[in-house]
Parts: C-alpha cells; sequence; structure tokens
C-alpha cells in the first residue's frame, strides 16, 4: 500500500485561498483524468468540499507522487503552486488512513463532530467510481472510513460535539438568543438546492420560520425542495422562485442562506443595500446604534414612528456634525466605505474630531469648522455621540451594523517545525524528505499554527445590541455574497471565514477522545487487513504452484504404475495433496500474520525468493483480485 493524500483545508489555508482554489465539478473530473495519466499514480479520487480540498492516490514512488499531484492541484484549482505549496499538507500510508478516518468521524471538520462530511465521502467515492478511477485501494479506504464514521457517531456522543454547518451559522446569526426563538415567525430565503441548501431549508423549516421562498436556477429542484418542506409536518409554508426575483424576495426576506455552485457572486453589495433600504411591508429599517450600553428600540410591524426621532439634537463639542443629502434618508446618506475601520493616527484607531465619515456627495467645510447650528449625524443623539468619543478615545470597540471589529496587532504565529520551501514551486518538494513532510502535514492536521488557534486580524464578531433588519448566511465556497455587505446598517453576515474563527473557541466534548480511540484501532486493523491483502496474491501463487507439482507427479505415477485402478488412483492423489496442504499450511498462515504487522511488507517478497515464483503470476493474480466487480460495487458505500 502507497496511499499518498495532497490537500489543504481549513487548517492548513485562509479562507482566500480556499475560495481561489475551489473546484467545480467539470475540473475534478480533468483532475482525476490528469492523475491517472501522471506516472506514479495507479488510482485517484478528490474530496472537496467548502473546507478542504485534498486529492489520494495510490503512487509507486512517494517524491515523484507529491510533486506530481501538488502540480496538478494548482493547475486545475487556478492557484499558482509557489502561493498554493505553503498551505499544503502532505500525509503518506498509515498518516493518510488516519487522516481519512478523522475526516470522516467530523473530528477534522470546522464544527467538530459534523456528519455532512459522510454524505461528502460517499460522493468522492462515487465520483472515483463512476470515473472508474478508484482501484481496489481507494474502493477499500473511502468505503471503510464511512464505516468508522457511522461507527463514531453511534457509539460515542460524538454528536453532541458538534453540529451541521448550518445550525452553528443560525446560532451565529443569533447570537445569544436561542435559535428557535429567534427565527419564530421570519420569512427566510434560500438560495440553492443542492445537498447544503436543502439541509439548511430543512433546519429554517424545524426552528420555526414561518415562510421559506426557494431560488435555484434549475426550476424543478426548486420547486422539489419546496414540496418536501410543505410535506414536513412543520407547518412552514413553502414555495419555488426563479432566480431573477431573488432581488424581489431579498425585500421581503428577514433571513437569507445562500449555498451555490455558482463562481462569482449570487448576491452583491448593491442587492442587499437596495432590499435593506426598501425594507419589508409595513416595518421601516433602523439604523444600527454603536455599542454604547443603550438597547435600541426596533419598530414592530405596521406600528407608529417615533414622533421625536426626527429631531435633531445639538453636537457635544468636538465632532463635526454631517447632513444627509436632499432626498435621501439618514442611512441612505451616510458614506459608509470605511465605517468601522481604523483611522490612523486617531485614539483607540477611530475618528475623532473632524474625522467622522462625511456624507456622501458632500464636500468637507474648509478647514473642518462647521456652522453652529448645523444638523448633527441623524439618528444618533448627542449622549450617544459623546458616548461614542470616549469609547473611541478608550481604545474599545465600537459596533459597525451588527458587526463588531477588534482592532489588534496580530499575533506572532507558532510556525510549523519544518522548513518548507516557499517560492521554488515543483523543485521546492523534490527536496523535502517523507518525514519532513509528513512533518508539516501534522501540523495542518492538528491546527497547531496560532493564525488559526487565534482570530484573523479584522475578524468578525457580532454585537447582539444592534437591531438587524436583513441575517444572511452565506455557506458558499467561492462566496456567494459580497463580504464588504456586512458594512451596511442593519445586515448581519456570517461566512465561512466567521464560522471558522467562531469554531476555534467552540467547547471539546469528552467523547472527542472516545472517537480518537476508534480512529486509532480502525486505522491499525485497516493496514493490518491492507497488509494481509498484499501478501494473498504470493500465497495464491505459492498454492497454485504447489497443485501444478500435485499433478505432474499424479502423471508421472500414471506412466510409471498403468495397472492401478480408479479407486486407487484417486487415494494416491489425495494423499499427495494432503501432505503438500500440510507442508504449506503452517508457514502460508504464519506468513499472513507477520505481513499484517507493521514493516511486514517484505515477506511477499522472501515468500517469491524462497519458491522461485513467477513474477508474472503473482501479478495475475492480483489483477484477477481487483477486477473482482464486488470490489467496485457502488453499493457497499452505504
Amino acid at each position: 500500500m502507497s496511499l499518498l493524500v495532497v490537500g489543504l483545508s481549513h487548517r492548513s489555508a485562509p479562507v482566500s485561498v480556499l475560495e481561489r482554489a475551489s473546484l467545480s465539478a467539470d475540473a475534478k473530473v480533468k483532475l482525476l483524468h490528469d492523475t491517472l495519466a501522471a506516472e506514479p499514480a495507479a488510482e485517484a479520487t478528490v474530496l472537496a468540499t467548502c473546507n478542504r480540498i485534498e486529492l489520494y492516490a495510490d503512487v509507486d514512488k512517494f517524491h515523484a507522487g507529491v510533486a506530481e499531484l501538488s502540480t496538478l492541484l494548482a493547475q486545475h484549482s487556478g492557484v499558482a503552486l509557489e502561493e498554493l505549496t505553503p498551505y499544503l499538507y502532505v500525509h503518506y500510508e498509515d498518516r493518510a488512513v488516519h487522516h481519512l478516518f478523522s475526516v470522516a468521524c467530523g473530528l477534522d471538520s470546522m464544527v467538530v463532530g459534523e456528519g455532512q462530511i459522510l454524505g461528502q465521502i460517499k460522493d468522492a467515492l462515487a465520483l472515483g467510481q463512476e470515473l472508474h478511477t478508484a482501484g481496489r485501494l481507494i474502493n477499500d479506504l473511502f468505503q471503510q472510513a464511512l464505516r468508522v464514521g457511522k461507527r463514531a457517531h453511534s457509539e460515542t456522543g460524538i454528536d453532541r460535539a458538534g453540529q451541521s454547518l448550518v445550525t452553528f451559522g443560525l446560532e451565529q446569526l443569533a447570537v445569544r438568543e436561542p435559535v428557535a426563538d429567534w427565527a419564530a415567525g421570519k420569512r427566510a430565503l434560500v438560495i440553492g438546492a443542492g445537498s447544503m441548501s436543502s439541509l439548511a431549508a430543512a433546519t429554517l423549516a424545524r426552528v420555526g420560520v414561518a415562510e421559506i421562498a426557494v431560488a435555484n436556477r434549475t426550476a424543478e429542484r426548486a420547486e422539489r425542495l419546496a414540496e418536501i418542506l410543505v410535506a414536513s409536518g412543520t407547518g412552514v409554508a413553502a414555495r419555488a422562485v426563479p432566480m431573477s426575483a431573488v432581488a424581489e424576495e431579498l425585500g421581503r426576506a428577514d433571513v437569507v442562506v445562500s449555498c451555490t455552485g455558482a463562481t462569482g457572486l449570487v448576491l452583491t453589495g448593491d442587492d442587499v443595500a437596495a432590499a435593506v433600504s426598501a425594507g419589508p411591508a409595513g416595518l421601516s429599517p433602523t439604523p444600527p446604534l454603536p455599542e454604547t450600553g443603550a438597547s435600541p428600540r426596533t419598530p414592530s410591524r405596521g406600528s407608529a414612528p417615533d414622533p421625536g426621532a426626527g429631531a435633531a439634537p445639538q453636537a457635544p463639542s468636538g465632532l463635526r456634525p454631517q447632513t444627509p443629502p436632499a432626498g435621501r434618508g439618514p442611512q441612505a446618506g451616510l458614506d459608509l466605505t470605511d465605517a468601522g475601520e481604523p483611522v490612523p493616527g486617531t485614539a483607540g484607531g477611530f475618528a475623532a474630531a473632524g474625522d467622522v465619515p462625511r456624507a456622501a456627495g458632500s464636500a468637507p467645510r474648509a478647514g473642518g469648522s462647521v456652522a453652529p447650528g448645523a444638523a448633527v449625524v441623524a439618528g444618533v443623539d448627542a449622549d450617544v455621540l459623546a458616548r461614542l468619543v470616549a469609547a473611541a478615545e478608550g481604545g474599545r470597540r465600537l459596533a459597525d451594523a451588527g458587526a463588531a471589529r477588534t482592532i489588534a496587532a496580530p499575533a506572532v504565529a507558532d510556525g510549523c517545525p519544518v522548513d518548507v520551501p516557499v517560492g521554488d514551486g515543483r523543485s521546492a518538494l523534490a527536496g523535502v524528505d517523507a518525514t519532513s513532510l509528513e512533518l508539516h502535514g501534522a501540523w495542518a492536521d492538528q491546527g497547531e499554527a496560532a493564525a488559526q488557534r487565534q482570530p484573523r486580524r479584522g475578524s468578525r464578531s457580532h454585537a447582539g445590541t444592534a437591531p438587524v433588519r436583513l441575517a444572511l448566511l452565506d455557506l458558499a465556497m467561492p462566496r456567494d455574497i459580497d463580504a464588504a455587505v456586512h458594512r451596511i446598517p442593519g445586515v448581519r453576515l456570517v461566512d465561512i471565514e466567521s464560522l471558522a474563527e467562531a469554531s476555534a473557541d467552540a467547547p471539546m466534548a469528552a467523547d472527542v477522545d472516545a472517537v480518537r480511540g476508534i480512529v486509532a484501532e480502525e486505522v491499525a486493523a485497516f493496514g493490518a487487513a491492507q497488509r494481509a491483502a498484499h501478501i494473498t496474491p504470493t500465497v495464491v501463487a505459492l498454492r497454485a504452484m504447489a497443485a501444478e507439482v500435485v499433478a505432474m507427479e499424479v502423471a508421472r505415477l500414471d506412466g510409471r504404475v498403468p495397472d492401478l485402478d480408479e479407486r486407487q488412483r484417486a487415494e494416491v492423489t489425495q494423499t499427495v495433496r494432503r501432505v503438500v496442504d500440510k507442508l504449506l499450511h503452517a508457514p502460508t498462515v504464519r506468513v499472513k500474520q507477520l505481513a499484517s504487522e507493521p514493516g511486514g511488507a517484505g515477506y511477499a517478497e522472501a515468500l517469491r525468493e524462497l519458491f522461485d515464483l513467477d513474477p508474472q503470476t503473482v501479478a495475475s493474480v492480483s489483477r484477477a483480485d481487483a477486477a473482482d466487480p464486488k470490489n467496485d460495487d457502488p453499493g457497499r458505500a452505504s
């Protein structure tokens, strides 16, 4: 067995790299065909999800295999090899098995213990079987991984340690409020009708949303999902809408979940801004307030506006007021391109006097002066503005459209223990020994980099005090929703990147240790079975040679003693066969036991040398075994 995996995941690479390296369905097919066309690989398949891209292959040369697989990943992902190399990890033989089994159990998932990965592993196996790129090793490995994952979920409480990415994302949108309370009565828009979008729709229905609109490029799939939701017994009203109606539905929705296979943005900043400014029927959009401890008030649907809301309070000394352009509301009049970002040279990284973002389309006054009695920031009273300035001077964080940004210098990351060359491309990989690449893979696999243990610079954490008009959950890779929409007042965005940061602090259940024990046990069993299977063709060839010797000797006996009757000839033949079987039984059983132990691969070669077995005979047995239909049966993966 020479199993090799080369890949990158949320543990080894930032979301920006994963997003660019994502593979389309056509790219997966071409990647597998090119992998088998490469010299080192005999079989292969690819596991590509929103959080990982991993190429599994049976190779005959380690260094050549690493170089070739890395080059192919770079070629088909569109990311230059020099840029991709620092984020790649490599696992070989037993370590590769351990990695896939851990992935199947949810130990390597962004949300530990989630079960969606099992379906993705099954899809990867089905793709390899469909394209005939998965041979006996890949089939055995992935089928066993599915069994190990199911065993972990059935024998332990790993489900308590994790949840689906959808549920975790909804919890992040709800902040500190129970999801069921937060979702009750809301109107949801689900974009996409694939497995992840279907799970999102089912989860939304279960937690109590009142209405779900499903938009998909294929109308039949959207209609089918809507029918399933209506028949689910949750009481949700579900309907299918065309993709051309997404903009209209966006204006009606309170929650949007998007997970499509699109290569470009599905929802742009302009789309979201237009939907928020329009507001749903009966509800006026409310601008978020800074995180000052004051509780904002959100009008209920159909409620009368606050009669004092239009009054313009006086600005405290030191802050420049601003006036929205004529004909536009307070929200639309603010230039939000720099909202929430640090301004160089100011206390706490935020703007003080004279640095408040100016109204869109307005010109700054000469010298930054403001005429007495000019209008101030709309919707925010003098007391709030004074507290905002105090917070800025104290270096505390300020809310920005429901998402708070903490500005801090990034900590120095704990680097990989192996100095993997960067910038030399394929030639850099050729000079790295297997042990070093294994260490690099282990580092990435365990997520020991400080960049993964700590939130990234500019990471988003949600402030529960700001009123949210539109909650967006983007589960696509590459992203469906423009990341800049979190700057729009009244919008809260949760995407793959923010989920990765939030999950870094999620508590680990005690059952995780039990799952790790299961993985270790199953890896040992799988390795033993594969090593034993490796020597089986040699043992079969040995017994075939012994049978030929028996047949030849019986034929020679018939020539020398022609007077034997049929009964006597049968008895002699059976006696000779029993003698041969007894002589071979103990050695063959023992050699299988020895071969199943670590380092036992050499016993097959020793057996071939001792008995002078024809290599072609051994190879023919191996080919016949690999051609057995049961070894390529997709039903075994269920």
